[in-house]
């Protein structure tokens, strides 16, 4: 299961790649592995006029493991931590893994 992330550039926002990797992610890290996160990745597009900045994408063991990462106390200092890198909305999606069948 996937919870998904993505911040797309727009004139005149703000958006610190710095901040974003070294305070933020770490926190999602560590707010959200006992909860049941197995690993964060985190993917900026290679070129500079890319629509997108960054899409990161957060694995959990299944769906009650991201349910309990929702509910968990530590997600409000996750959400309040966005402020601190950007003042963009992001697009926020959930993803079951594709498994295909053989």
């Amino acid at each position: 299961m996937y919870f998904v992330v993505s911040y797309r550039r727009s004139a005149g926002t703000r958006f610190d790649s710095r901040y974003y990797v070294e305070q933020h992610i770490p926190l999602v890290e560590k707010s959200w592995k006992p909860y049941g996160l197995d690993y964060i990745d985190a993917f900026f597009p290679a070129r500079e006029d890319s629509e997108l900045i960054v899409v990161a994408m957060c694995r959990f063991k299944d769906s009650a493991a991201l349910d309990a990462a929702f509910a968990a106390p530590e997600t409000a200092d996750v959400m309040a931590d966005i402020d601190a890198f950007t003042d963009i909305e992001p697009d926020r999606h959930i993803a079951d893994v594709f498994s295909p069948v053989s």
